[in-house]
């Protein structure tokens, strides 16, 4: 079986929202929710004290992008736009694919229910930091901008 998505990839739109809310930085950090961070919020192979340039976290950002993108290829069982594919690309780029796997945001999605789904990133705004769960900021910012790109007619 051919899936729906098959050919998709990111768009410029869709790597740029990606590159904003990740920022660029170059030596190793962590994460408002203690995660060791480098480029563009790569987390696999970050050891701390890492450096690297620009070169490097672009492919870096790639490789995790791939990954992201295949992700919503495997998981999507609907046709999506190419707002909706680069939002939840960008979705899963950050709350990784296990999450999204799980998550109600896509059993809403492949049941065809689009404006419920869209509704779903919302809930994903929090990170754990000491004392428990709490929304960020940034997050906040991310998800309404993936929601409005996801929900946008194109």
């Amino acid at each position: 079986m051919i899936r729906p998505n098959s050919t998709k990839t990111i768009s410029k739109k869709g790597l740029d929202l990606i590159k904003k809310y990740e920022g660029l930085k170059l030596e190793a950090y962590k994460d408002p929710a203690g995660i060791l961070t480098i480029g563009y919020g790569h987390t696999k192979t970050v050891k701390p004290g890492m450096v690297i340039n620009k070169d490097m976290a672009d492919l870096l950002l790639k490789t995790d992008i791939m990954d992201a993108e295949s992700a919503v290829r495997a998981l999507v069982d609907i046709e999506l736009t190419q707002n909706q594919f680069d939002a939840l690309v960008s979705f899963v780029f950050n709350v990784g694919r296990r999450n999204f796997q799980r998550s109600t945001l896509l059993k809403l999605l492949n049941a065809g229910k689009l404006l419920e789904a869209g509704e779903e990133f919302m809930k994903w705004t929090k990170a754990r930091q000491p004392g428990g769960l709490k929304d960020l900021p940034g997050l906040i910012k991310r998800r309404a901008c993936e929601k409005a790109l996801f929900l946008s007619k194109e």
